[in-house]
């Protein structure tokens, strides 16, 4: 294990509960005092009833931190401050140094099977900055829990199926197969759509055609469901650019449609009316979840099957959660989504728990997001007040990044230029999204996210090119420095390796919370550190050999964190910048 902060609090768990008679949480967290302060002897005082520090130092008296720690001591009305050993410090980071393939990270003891729900967009409609958090947040998700060792299944929940699809269909016959093929090829879904509702709106003929479709579809005729693959196969090929564009990893593969359950849907009623949770209501069937209610008090429904005989969101999303768990066999189930659909997925998830389909061996959790906003402070959208196509997103960001490359890195060539712009745009978009709290809206700016000054991507991105840099210099081959012993003489190595050694237990708690904002966090605050000891630390014209050696192995275990966490993100780490 090479986590130091779970190593101290391992270490001081132990005296506490001796002390305490039971488990208790040493509470360990970074301090401007120390390195380290652990604060759980003022809780345990008010539990035993004594002076907090008496109970601190009796902890102190009984725990074993000799070679783990430098110096402790009692501070205030009953911290333990902590200052790790440089001994110690560097025989961590040494070991992180020697595992080439996961720089110390242990594998998760308890590997689960963890479904991810993302993205989720709807076929015959662009993609647009409305998707951006959704999948961003699942792609770097999906990537951290295989990472420490789960077996992970990706999900994506396309709109596939529903009364839309009657006009939609009607359209394409209208504009003829090689229009439609020409139009939704280039991913003008967005246009199409909105000729489409327009047509529906304004022609009687064609509404009530779309009716009929819509009839003929849920009933499988076959010419319908010919015209609807079709639809959905253009959509679907659309999708994959985007995704491809924006460097996730959804592949076709992945995706699992809202008519991928069509034939599980009266199955899961059955189901529901068998243990007595499904009931007639107003001429439809629901079902009413614990805990729910409406405006007037009273009891909210989950709509299973309309009173027209349809099926709605409400039945697809019962129908996939039982999958999910009986055939997919997840064990965790992530949904991320917008919050304004929390309350429809917490009501799905407690008619699971009624259900028997969750309980202690399968658990799912709604994991939301804050909307992106302008500099408005409001929905970002475009001059015309449209929302933003996710494309012209994603191709925005590479251009702005082209502009500021060129400038700042002349000396690279126009190809080499192409590439680092690629990752710079693609690394800043998502960087942008996922340093900010998960649960809280951001504004979205440009100047800010392609800076190379402050927590952006850009400046992570350019602290790891740097790294190379020294590298090609003193023409030195990281691979041959491993194995070397570490001499942490200097309070800026000392800062730089106490970041690195909290890599491992930084990964697990952000995918423990969905937190992927402590990720981007940890390696801003790890490159900073890495900048104070470069500035203060010659590397190549260190005063000796021993010295020389070891801080080239601090910059070479710093350069292969930043990349490895800056890729757990999505986001590359160019070598030459």
């Amino acid at each position: 294990m090479t986590d130091l902060p779970q190593l101290l609090s391992d270490r001081l768990a132990r005296a506490f509960a001796e002390v305490a008679g039971e488990p208790t949480d040493p509470a360990v967290r970074r301090s401007d005092r120390a390195d380290y302060q652990a604060d759980g002897a003022l809780r345990l005082a008010k539990q035993l009833r004594r002076p907090p520090r008496e109970v601190a130092a009796e902890v102190l008296e009984r725990a074993d931190l000799g070679d783990l720690v430098a110096n402790a001591e009692i501070a205030g009305p009953g911290f333990l401050n902590l200052t790790v050993a440089d001994s110690a410090l560097a025989g961590l980071v040494e070991a992180m140094a020697a595992d080439q393939a996961r720089l110390g990270v242990g594998l998760t003891p308890d590997p689960e099977r963890v479904l991810v729900d993302y993205s989720g967009p709807n076929v015959a409609k662009e993609m647009h900055v409305g998707h951006l958090r959704s999948t961003i947040i699942g792609d770097a998700l999906v990537r951290l829990l295989d990472y420490l060792g789960n077996d992970v299944v990706r999900q994506n929940h396309i709109g596939d199926w529903g009364t839309n699809f009657g006009m939609l269909i009607e359209h394409m016959i209208d504009l003829g197969t090689d229009e439609t093929n020409a139009e939704l090829s280039l991913g003008d879904l967005g246009a199409f759509y909105q000729d489409a509702r327009k047509a529906f709106d304004a022609n009687e003929d064609f509404a009530t055609r779309s009716r009929r479709r819509v009839v003929a579809l849920q009933g499988g005729d076959p010419e319908t469901l010919a015209l609807w693959r079709q639809l959905v196969e253009l959509s679907a090929h659309y999708f994959d650019t985007v995704y491809e564009r924006l460097e996730v990893l959804l592949r076709p593969e992945d995706t699992a449609g809202e008519s991928s359950y069509n034939d599980q849907l009266n199955p899961v009623i059955e189901e529901l009316l068998e243990v007595g949770l499904a009931r007639e209501s107003e001429g439809a069937l629901c079902v009413f979840p614990e805990g729910f209610t409406g405006r007037d008090g009273g009891p909210l429904p989950l709509i299973l099957r309309k009173s027209d005989g349809g099926f709605g969101y409400d039945t697809t999303d019962l129908a996939a959660l039982r999958h999910r768990v009986r055939d997919l066999k997840a064990r965790r189930l992530v949904y991320i989504t917008d919050l304004g659909q929390r309350l429809h997925f917490e009501m799905v998830f407690e008619v699971g728990r009624e259900a028997g389909w969750l309980g202690a061996e399968a658990q799912a959790e709604f994991q939301g997001f804050g909307i992106v906003l302008g500099a408005d402070r409001k929905r970002l959208r475009t001059r015309a007040g449209d929302s933003i196509k996710l494309i012209d997103l994603i191709d925005e960001a590479v251009r702005r990044a082209a502009a500021v490359v060129a400038e700042k890195a002349p000396h690279l060539s126009q190809q080499e230029q192409n590439d680092v712009a690629r990752m710079v745009g693609i690394g800043a978009l998502k960087y942008a999204d996922l340093s900010n709290d998960r649960v809280k809206d951001y504004v979205f700016d440009w100047d800010r996210m392609l800076s190379f000054d402050g927590n952006t991507a850009p400046y992570l991105q350019y602290a790891h090119a740097r790294i190379q840099s020294v590298f090609r210099r003193g023409e030195v081959d990281p691979a041959a420095l491993r194995g070397t012993k570490l001499v942490l003489a200097d309070p800026a190595e000392h800062a730089l390796a106490l970041r690195l050694a909290e890599f491992e237990g930084l990964l697990y708690k952000a995918a423990e919370g969905v937190e992927l904002h402590r990720i981007t966090g940890y390696l801003f605050d790890l490159a900073q550190a890495f900048t104070a000891f470069y500035e203060r630390c010659p590397v190549l014209r260190a005063e000796n050999p021993e010295t020389r050696t070891s801080r080239l192995v601090l910059c070479d275990v710093t350069a292969r964190v930043l990349a490895t966490g800056l890729s757990l993100l999505g986001i590359a780490a160019p070598s030459r910048m």
